[in-house]
């Protein structure tokens, strides 16, 4: 049920990059209900920088009467750059809930001077279940520049997950607002959270800081 890719602003983060250079990248969400902690970072493994090795691990831990709910994640992802515009790849996915599971992943991103937009299908198997699944991961990124040092943040992440391409299994909307300060940025943020197919709900508001290294 529990196949969460990202956990705060993922996959979910790096994703947004077009994966041409090295970098990695953390973010801390926390609250009264949810902490997340995150962290991406993207390879080029080839000159010609069409190869990107990319690694996601994340931690979401949920306040006591939630704690079933609390999970690891790690997930490292070949990517092939086909166009400057889309790529390809092949992951193993590991989960503390549900699992190793096998994925395929296509991305199309779109990116001016102060928006990106990222759209990501996924075809994946999973091993505990013996079952195929699907996703679908879009992220937003809007950024308005005060200075040279200071800009403000508008970042969002939506995820929906379905079993056998017919039954829900995880989902989730996380919103965050903030501002950049000579490269760290921090904000407010919200995460709406939907677990398996009668859809129980989890509402989670907090602070977050991101940083790139």
């Amino acid at each position: 049920m529990k196949k969460i890719i990202i956990l705060s602003s993922y996959l979910i983060i790096g994703f947004i990059n077009p994966l041409q250079a090295q970098f990695t990248q953390i973010e801390l969400f926390s609250g009264f209900d949810k902490t997340d902690f995150t962290l991406f970072s993207s390879y080029p493994i080839n000159k010609s920088q069409t190869l990107s090795l990319n690694t996601l691990a994340f931690f979401q831990k949920f306040k006591k009467e939630n704690q079933q709910l609390d999970e690891i994640g790690v997930q490292p992802t070949l990517f092939w750059n086909i166009t400057k515009n889309i790529a390809l790849g092949p992951s193993i996915y590991y989960n503390s809930f549900a699992g190793y599971s096998e994925r395929l992943s296509a991305k199309y991103v779109y990116k001016s001077s102060s928006l990106v937009i990222v759209l990501m299908p996924t075809m994946a198997y999973s091993e505990q279940k013996d079952a195929s699944y699907t996703e679908v991961f879009v992220q937003f990124q809007y950024n308005k520049p005060i200075n040279d040092n200071i800009s403000l943040w508008i970042n969002g992440q939506f995820l929906t997950i379905w079993d056998v391409f017919k039954r829900h299994s995880r989902s989730f909307q996380q919103l965050r607002v903030g501002v950049s300060i000579y490269e760290h940025q921090v904000g407010i943020g919200i995460d709406l959270d939907q677990f398996g197919p009668q859809r129980i709900s989890k509402t989670a508001f907090g602070f977050y800081y991101r940083k790139t290294l």
